[in-house]
């Protein structure tokens, strides 16, 4: 027999997965530019409610709220009671460091999502993965245990990216407090699913745990607009001529 619910209940749990598939990326006075908040256009008591649970936090005098990770978890789990959406991206995939194992994976998903002027040599990757598999973040696919995307960079006491990070895993220092980004890779079948952006935030997330400070990368024009949504910030053009292309070079304090 299905399980009858009072009119409240029903009100928050609609509220709830609302505020979740509504969260969006945006940098806010009120906390970390990752906590991804949400609009909280919905009924004061009912919210009130929520944030008595310790599902969602609301910052004094704001538009927005935060769900707490226990509110993300209670969300997904409503979705997926209801059938209302495809599984979440954190239960679809598993992120996490690259294994040494897994070096061709990532030198020919490297191939497929740069053009040759751009991409990582078979070498340099073989060498990056080597020197620093901690500095890749890998998001498998659960359903095959192949990679779907990862991001991987070299940490560093330089405050400015230039061409040698690309080419030179020897200048990988595991105490530098700045990260050089050397390449975003997500395979075409699971572009336009958000894991982009989950694989940005995850990897911010870690890096800020480990006590970094600052994620650059460099970027063509045409992909500005997606940095900025993921929360880095146009320096303007970069002091780089890898692949003799013009870049931007943008930066993220974690």
């Amino acid at each position: 027999m299905n399980e009858k619910k009072s009119r409240e209940q029903a009100i928050e749990e609609l509220t709830l997965m609302l505020l979740y598939l509504n969260r969006f990326p945006e940098s806010s006075e009120y906390g970390s530019k990752f906590m991804e908040p949400s609009w909280k256009g919905y009924d004061f008591d009912t919210l009130g409610k929520l944030e008595e649970q310790e599902l969602l936090f609301q910052p004094d005098k704001s538009k927005i709220c935060y769900l707490s990770e226990e509110g993300k978890v209670r969300a997904r789990k409503l979705l997926e009671k209801y059938n209302l959406a495809d599984k979440d991206l954190m239960e679809r995939f598993e992120f996490r460091n690259i294994r040494q194992d897994e070096v061709d994976q990532a030198i020919a998903i490297e191939q497929i999502c740069f053009p040759p002027n751009e991409a990582c040599s078979p070498k340099d990757m073989a060498e990056r993965v080597a020197a620093a598999p901690e500095l890749f973040l890998v998001a498998v696919d659960k359903s095959t245990g192949r990679i779907a995307g990862f991001l991987n960079g070299l940490s560093t006491k330089e405050c400015q990216f230039r061409d040698e990070f690309f080419t030179d895993a020897s200048l990988y220092d595991p105490d530098g407090k700045h990260i050089m980004l050397l390449g975003l890779d997500v395979i075409p079948e699971y572009r336009r699913q958000g894991l982009a952006r989950e694989i940005v935030y995850q990897y911010c997330r870690r890096e800020r745990e480990k006590g970094r400070d600052m994620l650059h990368l460099t970027c063509l024009a045409n992909k500005v607009k997606m940095y900025k949504k993921f929360g880095f910030v146009d320096r303007g053009i970069a002091n780089s001529s890898w692949g003799k292309e013009e870049w931007h070079e943008m930066t993220c304090s974690v």
